[in-house]
């Protein structure tokens, strides 16, 4: 079986409180996701028409508006309700989803990766 196409966003930034102690949570931070869509429909046959594919313009700024929108404590949680939203609203069918946290001392960040699909 062939592979479906994939569209990747690299690095977006996520502006959010996030964090298990109540200090942490109560300052903004920063971010960064890779998502990768998995779509139906292969490239080749989209006719070179945007209304055939997802506008990753249109999920990355959802996905912006998501993670601002209240406080959690743990980086899966949010990373689970961003793959929710990516199959609800958006016609992709799978998504994988890398999210990176800069907090821990002596490393470059923590991340968590989680693939969803229909």
């Amino acid at each position: 079986m062939i592979p479906p196409d994939e569209i990747h966003i690299q690095g977006l930034r996520l502006t959010t409180n996030i964090g298990v102690p109540d200090e942490e949570r109560s300052a903004l931070q920063i971010l960064e996701a890779d998502v990768t869509l998995r779509i139906t429909t292969r490239f080749e046959e989209m006719r070179d028409d945007i209304t055939s594919t997802i506008d990753y313009a249109a999920v990355a700024c959802r996905l912006q508006e998501l993670a601002a929108s209240r406080p959690r404590k743990l980086i899966e949680t949010l990373a689970a309700e961003m793959a929710c939203c990516v199959l609800e609203e958006f016609s992709a069918s799978g998504v994988t989803i890398e999210l990176r946290k800069r907090i821990l001392p002596g490393t470059d960040h923590v991340s968590v990766s989680l693939s969803r699909g229909l």
